[in-house]
C-alpha cells in the first residue's frame, strides 16, 4: 500500500514517513500544499495524511480541491481541536481527523480503519481459501501455519487479497507497492509473485498474460 505524507514540519514528516515505512507501506512526502495536490492528483495513493497548516495551499483547501477529482481516503492532522474545525475538516471531505500531539500507533490504526473502510473489508482479517490475512499485524497463515513473507511480499499480497476475484494490473501494483524513490526493474513483480505462490500455492494467484493477475477466493 502507497501513502502521501504533506505534513511542513520537517521533522514531523520524516518520523511520520519512517513508522509508515517500518509497517510496510511505501511513502511519498510533499512539504508544501501546492506539491502535496500535484502529487495527490498524479498518483493513486491507497491513503493521505494531510497536516492542516500547510505553505502555498492549506490542507482544507488541498482536501477540497482534491474531493473534485478524486475519494483518496484521508487523514486530517491538526492542533486545532475545536469541534467547528473538526466539522469544517470532515464535511470537506476528510475520512479521519487527529489531532495533534497523537500517538504514532494510533495514527498506524486510524490509517489501517480509513484503508480498510475504502475497499469495502469490515474486518482487520482476510480468508482466501487455507490462507488467512492480518493487515493489523501484517502477519499470513497457510493453514494455520505462519508463512513468513518479506515486506514487499506481504505488500503485494495485501493489496491483491483486498481486491480479491478482481484483475490487478501491473501499473495498479508499481502504483500502490512502490514509491518515488523506487528505481525497480520491471521484473520484481514476476519474482515477487513467484515467490508468493511457492510459499502459499501455485494455484492461489492467476497470471493474465499482458494484463495482470487474480487473486482467487
Amino acid at each position: 500500500m502507497r501513502i502521501l505524507v504533506v505534513e511542513d514540519e520537517i521533522d514531523l514528516q520524516e518520523s511520520l514517513a519512517q513508522a509508515l515505512r517500518e509497517d510496510g507501506y511505501a511513502v511519498d512526502t510533499a512539504d508544501n500544499g501546492e506539491d502535496g495536490l500535484y502529487k495527490a492528483k498524479a498518483w493513486e495513493y491507497d491513503a493521505i495524511i494531510l497536516d492542516w497548516m500547510l505553505p502555498k495551499l492549506n490542507g482544507v483547501e488541498l482536501l477540497r480541491r482534491l474531493r473534485r477529482e478524486k475519494k483518496t481516503p484521508v487523514m486530517l492532522l491538526t492542533a486545532k481541536d475545536a469541534v467547528t474545525d473538526r466539522v469544517t475538516g470532515l464535511d470537506e471531505g476528510a475520512d479521519d481527523y487527529l489531532i495533534k500531539p497523537f500517538s504514532l500507533n494510533e495514527l498506524l490504526a486510524r490509517v489501517r480503519s480509513i484503508i480498510r473502510r475504502s475497499t469495502g473489508n469490515a474486518s482487520n482479517r482476510i480468508t482466501i481459501g487455507t490462507v488467512e490475512i492480518d493487515l493489523a499485524s501484517k502477519t499470513v497463515k497457510e493453514s494455520g501455519n505462519p508463512v513468513e513473507l518479506t515486506a514487499r511480499e506481504y505488500a503485494m499480497l495485501e493489496l491483491l487479497a483486498v481486491h480479491a476475484g478482481k484483475l490487478v494490473s501491473r501499473t495498479m501494483i508499481y502504483n500502490h507497492i512502490f514509491d518515488e524513490q523506487d528505481d525497480t526493474l520491471s521484473n520484481l513483480v514476476d519474482v515477487h509473485i513467484s515467490h508468493l505462490r511457492k510459499k502459499l500455492g501455485k494455484d492461489l494467484i492467476e497470471t493474465r498474460r499482458g494484463q495482470g493477475y487474480i487473486l482467487h477466493v
